[in-house]
């Protein structure tokens, strides 16, 4: 099997002490969030001071603004937009994106993988490959955590179905395609990692800053529509049990026209460094 897809083993073998720690962190952090929900009701976390949630905070319940972050499926899915889950799938996504192309190109490395010779369609297929497989295995390592959290916490149970969970799971690796492949792109079409993981950050932070932005401030909200995180709703999710599949089509399609630009950025670049 790696005899067949050198390219694709490659780069998950040379990053493998990486994706290990961030699928440990990934499955303690969200054990971690589990446990605060099981030991102090969420409605006490955010409202002992006898206010309601701000509207600030709606953001962080990965929600369209449905469901408050001071409930168990708000909380649970805040689990899966906080910073620290954002962060760990950005490394991800970033790494191995730029190590798509990118790195190569500004190792001088590319042109002894073509030598083979190994056309650059495979090249950018099997590295492709490569960042989904990585981003497969975070989300279910999130997905599986919540899960064994919520199996075993009847009160949790009782408001947040396990087929919600699997449909959070589905949508934050939906996410990840919508970063994936405009990274990609990049990657192609760069000399350098930096570029690759730039867009990376600005794609997931800065859209995280225009949607957090968007639900605070009415005037802003059409802003909402410009961000991945406004279609990646776990919490609406976990709360209903059920896919939304308007955006986790806009989710596949923003990874799925990433990757058809990448290809054409690719066989028409010069390689050289």
């Amino acid at each position: 099997m790696r005899a067949r897809f050198p390219l694709f083993w490659m780069v998950l073998h040379r990053r493998r002490r990486m994706l290990a720690g961030l699928v440990a962190g990934m499955v303690v952090f969200e054990a971690l969030i589990v446990l605060v929900a099981r030991a102090v009701p969420p409605v006490q976390l955010f409202t002992s001071v006898g206010r309601g949630v701000p509207d600030s905070l709606k953001a962080f319940s990965g929600s369209t603004g449905d469901v408050s972050v001071a409930s168990y499926p708000g909380l649970l899915g805040a689990g899966l937009v906080h910073p620290f889950w954002i962060a760990m799938q950005l490394t991800a996504v970033g790494a191995l994106a730029a190590a798509a192309v990118a790195a190569d190109v500004e190792a001088g490395t590319v042109e002894l993988l073509m030598v083979r010779p190994v056309s650059r369609l495979r090249l950018l297929g099997e590295r492709a490959a490569a960042v989904f497989a990585a981003s497969l295995a975070l989300n279910a390592a999130a997905t599986l955590a919540v899960a064994g959290g919520v199996a075993l916490s009847p009160t949790i149970h009782q408001v947040v179905p396990l087929r919600g969970v699997l449909a959070a799971g589905v949508l934050g690796f939906a996410f990840t395609l919508a970063l994936t492949g405009p990274a990609l792109a990049v990657s192609a079409a760069a000399r350098r990692r930096a570029p690759v993981i730039g867009a990376t950050i600005a794609l997931g932070a800065v859209g995280f800053a225009v949607n957090f932005v968007a639900m605070a401030w009415h005037r802003a909200a059409p802003l909402r529509y410009l961000s991945p995180f406004h279609y990646y709703t776990p919490g609406d999710a976990l709360a209903h049990g059920t896919l939304p599949w308007g955006p986790l089509t806009v989710l596949l399609a923003v990874g799925v026209a990433g990757l058809g630009t990448a290809a054409p950025l690719l066989l028409r670049r010069d390689l050289a460094p």
